[in-house]
């Protein structure tokens, strides 16, 4: 289990990056055979691109929400996500050429991707008493303090907190 780190925390980055949401929708669970090798074929494409960091993908994270499956992704830049999903050596095209020949002939498995490019600066979290995770796992976990304090200074606005954060501590 990841360490939990006491106290705010808020990611901070740098520089532009990309959240990619990809997922599946399992349509008729007694298909098995239909979306059992579409979600299959996520966790190798997540491992290839773990072990290859210079691919750009900076963190990823599944959930589950019956009946859907979904990755939440942070990516380096647009470009790294594109190459990937284009890029006959990797994992990606192979699969997707599956998913049109197979599963795309019935309705048991939805697909869906939605990419959101964010500017520096157009960005806010904070995690209180959390191990790493999010965008903050995949930049930098940094104390929410000064600048980070509150949402509005961590989008580059001013404002005092709305409550004394250091006597709740």
């Amino acid at each position: 289990m990841s360490p939990i780190f006491s106290g705010r925390y808020a990611a901070q980055a740098d520089e532009p990056f990309v959240v990619f949401l990809i997922g599946i929708n399992i349509n008729k669970l007694w298909a098995i055979h239909q979306w059992g090798p579409v979600f299959s074929a996520m966790l190798p494409m997540v491992n290839e691109l773990r072990a290859h960091p210079e691919k750009g993908m900076l963190d990823s994270r599944t959930y589950l929400s019956f009946p859907t499956i979904l990755l939440v992704q942070y990516w380096r830049s647009f470009e790294h996500l594109e190459a990937f999903a284009r890029n006959p050596d990797d994992l990606h095209i192979p699969a997707w050429k599956r998913f049109y020949q197979e599963a795309s002939k019935t309705n048991a498995v939805g697909i869906f991707h939605e990419t959101y490019l964010v500017g520096e600066g157009q960005y806010e979290a904070v995690y209180a008493n959390m191990p790493r995770y999010g965008l903050a796992k995949a930049t930098t976990h940094a104390p929410a303090t000064g600048k980070r304090m509150t949402a509005r200074r961590r989008l580059g606005g001013d404002n005092q907190p709305a409550v004394e954060l250091e006597a709740a501590q």
